[in-house]
């Protein structure tokens, strides 16, 4: 295959803050907008950003080309209650950030692998019985799948993620 001028564009993965009118209907439409045109949303977080709850913050993780990318954030900005659209990933540094709870049936023989490994990740235990633990896990999502898939060999059990909480570096805000 010949290409010329245009460089082939790679997919990445992208993460997008997105500031909104705390309303009825708005995440609906955010996540309508990427459902529609076949763009896949790998996590998706909403919470208000405000202590009176008006606005919320929707930090949505999507792979694409930077082509779609600019395409997203365009189609979110003519949303009506989308106030402002950032795009982390390309806006420099950032911190991001994945709570996972996570519960693990362990027979006794399995238990020293399960704290060796909850101790190597620092993950807390929030819950235990007899023969099972529920973990606490903060840190990216790459730290997050790891731990998930050692805890598979001991014993996983349930899974659950609270998605990406994600901030720009430095004082500026979105």
């Amino acid at each position: 295959m010949h290409h010329t001028h245009k460089e082939i564009e790679l997919a990445a993965r992208h993460t997008l803050s997105i500031i909104v009118d705390n309303e009825a209907g708005v995440l609906a439409r955010v996540i309508g907008l990427f459902s529609g045109r076949g763009y896949n949303i790998e996590n998706l977080t909403v919470a208000p950003v405000d202590l009176e709850g008006t606005e919320s913050r929707i930090t949505v993780v999507t792979i694409g080309t930077p082509h779609v990318i600019e395409q997203i954030k365009a189609q979110l900005e003519r949303l009506v209650p989308v106030h402002r659209v950032a795009d982390l990933t390309e806006n420099g540094p950032h911190v991001e950030r994945e709570l996972a709870l996570v519960k693990v049936h362990c027979a006794s023989e399995h238990q020293p692998a399960a704290m060796r490994i909850a101790k190597a990740f620092r993950a807390k235990i929030v819950d235990s019985t007899l023969d099972s633990y529920i973990f606490e896990l903060t840190g990216k999502t790459e730290k997050t799948k790891a731990f998930i898939e050692l805890m598979m060999d001991v014993g996983l059990v349930e899974v659950v993620r609270t998605g990406v909480a994600a901030l720009t570096r430095g004082t500026d805000a979105l």
